[in-house]
């Protein structure tokens, strides 16, 4: 590259009738300032604290709905994936209106504990076919309804691990085709940050660790990996610890705290010890949590 190509060298572009080819420089305040873009409310966001020393690094064996061990505005991530609700093992057989008040307690909670700037992600899957349950618009609602702003959705292509069946329904014919879903969704929340909107400041002594070609990869709103084997993970629904990597690496600092509030069998915990940062974690299963303090070890002992 000529330096006369160079990123430091090119003009700044602006928003236009069709958008703006060039991003390096790129300056959207027009678009942002346009009536279509809602305000943002970051009246009672309170302050960032710092939670005590004992209380981290730690799998907590109750309910998320009460994480009185975190101090308001000390986590600086939460990833997660909600139960299901659909049967496993771990599932409580809850209604629609009991489990979106499961999780819009778990929200609100998250909320408190979350330092203004910080992020939530949730991973869920979609549901059903008679009809098909839209999981991943009801968290955006009710995500919403608790203050979060959102900042995306990332589309999790799983199709390098999901075979070469179909979906149930009718076979070659058009009576009663189904889809079957080989994607599931990461929703990017944040808790506005009362100077910035969004965005925060690395603290004192904190460093970013996220690569070029990871950022470039991880920027991206589909992301491509296989899921992680139930039966490796001594749990009917596991995530792969490359969906909580990326996203520690994306939206931390080092020495953050990071969040589970369904911890299962450790995959957040695990990356984020990984990768220098501090974790909590809630699950309802003493069996799951003894088993995410044991996978924690074995990864922290690999390093």
């Amino acid at each position: 590259m000529s330096t006369r190509d160079s990123p430091a060298r090119r003009k700044a572009t602006s928003t236009s009738s069709f958008g703006a080819g060039g991003r390096i420089s790129h300056d959207a305040s027009a678009y942002y300032a346009r009536a279509f873009q809602p305000e943002i409310d970051a009246s009672n966001v309170g302050v960032e604290q710092t939670a005590p020393e004992d209380s981290l690094d730690r799998i907590y064996a109750h309910s998320s709905e009460d994480m009185h061990e975190l101090p308001d505005g000390s986590v600086h991530l939460m990833v997660t994936s909600p139960p299901y609700n659909v049967g496993k093992e771990y599932d409580e057989d809850l209604t629609m209106d009991d489990y979106r008040d499961l999780l819009r307690r778990v929200l609100a909670e998250t909320w408190r504990v979350t330092a203004p700037g910080g992020r939530a992600c949730v991973n869920v899957a979609n549901l059903g076919r008679k009809p098909y349950i839209p999981l991943h618009a009801y968290v955006i609602a009710d995500a919403a309804e608790t203050g979060f702003q959102m900042r995306g959705e990332i589309i999790w292509d799983k199709g390098a691990g999901a075979g070469t069946s179909t979906a149930w329904g009718s076979w070659m014919s058009a009576s009663n085709p189904t889809l079957r879903d080989t994607h599931e969704y990461i929703l990017i929340f944040q808790k506005p940050h009362p100077k910035t909107g969004f965005g925060r400041r690395a603290p004192n002594g904190s460093e970013n660790t996220i690569g070029k070609e990871d950022f470039l990869e991880s920027t991206k709103s589909v992301w491509r990996f296989s899921p992680q084997s139930a039966k490796r993970a001594s749990h009917p629904a596991p995530f792969p610890v490359e969906l909580p990597r990326r996203l520690i690496q994306l939206y931390t600092f080092t020495g953050d705290v990071v969040l589970d509030p369904f911890i299962g069998t450790g995959a957040t915990a695990i990356a984020a010890a990984i990768a220098g940062r501090r974790y909590v974690g809630y699950d309802t299963s003493a069996e799951y949590c003894a088993i995410a303090e044991e996978r924690i070890a074995e990864a922290i002992a690999g390093t």
